[in-house]
């Protein structure tokens, strides 16, 4: 009988390999910054870097990010949530070939100028599935 094998990035079989900056920076004792091991956490890692990244911010790469903090606080109301989500999934389609996203919800506050945007994702080429929430105040 067959049985199917998930795919596994090469790298996560090396333990003792570190895949990239974990965030957010939280590095304690003797280390600035905490490593990520496995390619779930370095996924997740590298989309809150692009979320929280406005474009003009990165050196050499003036287009890298989402621009999502002017996005949100210049439509904190509840008739521009679909053009948020849309956003985002497109934002993800072009940067991240690799990631399918499976539920955008956008939860606000109008009173609070809030909002509270959470992704469902998958990896396609190795089955994961995580979940990214994102506040901003």
């Amino acid at each position: 009988m067959a049985q199917r094998i998930a795919n596994k990035f090469p790298l996560d079989t090396q333990a003792r390999k570190a895949l990239g900056v974990a965030l957010p920076f939280s590095g304690g004792g003797d280390a600035v910054f905490n490593s990520n091991y496995s390619t779930k956490d370095q996924i997740k890692s590298n989309l809150i870097n692009f979320f929280l990244t406005n474009q003009g911010e990165r050196l050499f790469q003036p287009n890298y990010g989402a621009n999502l903090r002017a996005e949100i606080f210049s439509i904190v109301n509840s008739q521009n949530y679909e053009y948020l989500k849309s956003k985002i999934e497109n934002d993800i389609k072009n940067n991240f070939p690799n990631v399918s996203v499976s539920d955008i919800e956008v939860l606000g506050s109008e009173d609070y100028n809030s909002i509270q945007v959470i992704i469902t994702y998958n990896v396609i080429p190795f089955g994961i599935q995580d979940q990214l929430n994102l506040a901003f105040n």
